[in-house]
């Protein structure tokens, strides 16, 4: 077991798991920044199915925002996008 302790970065004589933090455990941020942006991204995705534009028009009616493609010259109902 001390390879794994080793690798992990859990017998570090410079401090108590200073290595851990710093080398391995260090991807938990990165993780939480990249599910952040996903989250994000999401938020603002047009709420039509497979459609992967930001959307920054509001459908009347709804709390749904959709794409320049998917808002064309008239507003969409809720009935236009669940079809």
């Amino acid at each position: 077991m001390h390879w794994l302790a080793q690798l992990l970065g859990l017998n570090d004589p410079s401090g108590r798991a200073y290595a851990w933090w710093s080398g391995a455990g260090s991807d938990l941020g990165e993780l939480a920044i990249l599910g952040g942006m996903a989250g994000i991204y999401r938020r603002h995705q047009c709420h039509v199915r497979r459609c992967w534009r930001i959307a920054r028009q509001q459908v009347e009616g709804t709390t749904w925002h959709v794409c320049h493609r998917h808002h064309p010259a008239g507003a969409p109902t809720a009935g236009d996008l669940t079809a």
